[in-house]
């Protein structure tokens, strides 16, 4: 635990996945939330297919997911949300003449009914 997903427009060329992650990731380990780095489990999906409202316009977005054990309080939700969409603000140049729209949301899983084991060889 953590999940993050990060879906995000083919259209932005300059946003490197493996670079986002990996500042998402280092962002989530210095929160001080998460008793260990490995944890945090991300993935990135870059979407060919998409419409951002009507308008023809042409239009972008990244969208990040973070599902966390249910137990926190608003407040620590909301400053994860607040640090994560920082670092999706910082990750690229964002192309000239296209609206790009940033947004982190974050869910609850619940606790009780949660499973988790990792195996090592």
């Amino acid at each position: 635990m953590p999940h993050l997903h990060m879906e995000y427009t083919a259209n932005l060329t300059d946003l490197n996945a493996d670079v986002a992650l990996m500042r998402l990731n280092n962002t989530l380990v210095g929160s001080g939330q998460f008793s260990a780095e490995f944890d945090i489990k991300s993935r990135a999906v870059m979407v060919e297919t998409f419409k951002v409202g009507t308008a023809l316009a042409e239009r972008a977005f990244v969208h990040v997911k973070l599902a966390l054990l249910s137990g926190r309080s608003a407040q620590i939700k909301k400053q994860l949300s607040e640090s994560l969409l920082e670092v999706v603000q910082g990750l690229c140049e964002w192309p000239t003449g296209v609206e790009v729209q940033l947004c982190v949301e974050i869910l609850d899983i619940d606790r009780d009914s949660y499973s988790k084991t990792a195996i090592s060889n």
